[in-house]
């Protein structure tokens, strides 16, 4: 059975384990028991980015994202993610949760937002100048962010495949959909990770 699933150009679907059915634990994990780090969410998903058995036993889908879910370290929450041509997340944030990712294959577009934004009781913000960033990550870069990080990742490709490695700690316990126009940031949805079962 195909993990292949179609993604909402806008949404950005959160792969969650009971929609992966080929979710696996394929990639080694370093098991400690205390919480990783930064620091250790980024050489994770760049040591499983070079582990080319893992990242070409991802089927890919012309239409849509897929994944595998792999065991991350220290109890993180990690996946391998195929991106077709043109698509992307949409703007979103990770709540409380750590994160690092890294582009195995093709290249990935990230643009982010340079400003903390309140973790409760907003549904509008205007952004000020100089906030917004852009980073081109190649096959063999990567990128690490702290709580609440706000960002839209794409494959601005328009006939190659991107695959990329994530890694979140604590896993997922919610994700802040947001849409935007100039320089108003909207939140339109939170889900929580019963939101995805």
């Amino acid at each position: 059975m195909s993990s292949a699933h179609s993604a909402v150009p806008t949404a950005g679907s959160v792969p969650s384990p009971s929609t992966s059915s080929s979710a696996s634990s394929a990639s080694p994990a370093s098991s400690s028991a205390a919480a990783p780090t930064i620091a250790e969410l980024l050489e994770f998903v760049r040591r499983t980015a070079r582990d080319e058995a893992l990242v070409a036993s991802l089927p890919l889908d012309p239409e849509g994202r897929t994944w595998i879910r792999l065991d991350g370290p220290g109890g993180s929450e990690a996946w391998l993610i195929g991106w077709p041509p043109g698509t992307g997340t949409g703007w979103h944030d990770h709540a409380d949760s750590i994160g690092a990712f890294t582009t195995a294959a093709g290249a990935l577009k990230e643009h982010s937002l340079a400003v903390r934004l309140p973790t409760d009781g907003w549904k509008t913000l205007e952004l000020t100048d100089g906030v917004d960033r852009s980073r081109e990550l190649a096959t063999g870069q990567g990128r690490a962010f702290g709580q609440n990080h706000v960002h839209e990742v794409l494959n601005e490709s328009e006939n190659v495949h991107a695959v990329s490695v994530h890694a979140y700690y604590p896993p997922l316990p919610r994700i802040r959909r947001f849409s935007r126009t100039g320089a108003v940031l909207r939140l339109e949805q939170t889900e929580s990770p019963e939101d995805w079962q």
